[in-house]
């Protein structure tokens, strides 16, 4: 039984260390990227694996392009849509979280999520597009550390260019090209609303660009844009 116990003990502290130079690991990219951009993201990689499984000369749209060449407009639209207390907030809304809740409670299904724009930079830049409770607790702790050594500013730029815009359409200058064909700085406010809206579903607007929805919410953005705070 001893023997068991110091096996299982020996596990344990395996596992312990493991998960603790994972956390290192992601420690290390975060303040790399504080000076330096990503050149690619977990969603990214599993996108174009996916994508490559159909066609294996498939390959992403992205170009990384910096904070001051990407309309003020988008960065409007999107903190409108996305997260509107995202200047103010230290990496997770409460008051969207609790919202969420009750709404997916009322429904009896997830139809509301009320992560931040750090959550989503979080999920995507480092984790899978799986649904568990680890992946979230992971989440909570990579938003923690970005919003510790990052500035707003810096993680809205690395969020406005790894986000998903269609169907392998990456960022916002490739967004911008795919769908309008200017660049991220050009974009008027109707353009960067539309944009915004098809945040939650990018590769179905891709495909359904005049779709109902779309078109509503389009302009509920439009008339929150102006009250919108941005780094």
């Amino acid at each position: 039984m001893k023997t068991l116990w110091g096996w299982l003990w020996r596990g344990v502290a395996i596992l312990f260390v493991l998960l603790l130079l994972y956390q290192l690991w992601i420690f290390a990219h975060v303040c790399w990227w504080i000076k330096f951009n990503p050149s690619t993201s977990a969603f990214m990689e599993d996108r174009l694996a996916i994508m490559q499984d159909n066609n294996p000369d498939a390959e992403l749209q992205h170009q990384w392009v910096p904070y001051a060449k990407i309309s003020n407009n988008l960065k409007r639209a999107l903190i409108a849509s996305e997260d509107a207390k995202f200047v103010d907030h230290e990496g997770f809304d409460w008051d969207g979280i609790q919202k969420a809740y009750e709404k997916n409670l009322k429904k009896g299904k997830i139809v509301a999520g009320g992560s931040t724009i750090s959550q989503q930079l979080a999920k995507n830049l480092f984790l899978s597009g799986s649904r568990s409770p680890f992946r979230k607790i992971e989440e909570a702790a990579i938003t923690l550390m970005m919003e510790k050594m990052m500035d707003k500013e810096r993680i809205f730029e690395i969020y406005l260019n790894v986000i998903e815009w269609g169907d392998g359409v990456f960022g916002a200058e490739a967004a911008a090209r795919h769908y309008y064909h200017v660049s991220a700085a050009q974009l008027s406010a109707a353009q960067a609303a539309k944009m915004a809206a098809m945040v939650p579903n990018p590769r179905y607007y891709d495909k359904h660009r005049d779709a109902r929805g779309l078109q509503k919410k389009t302009g509920i953005i439009l008339n929150r844009m102006n009250s919108s705070d941005i780094p």
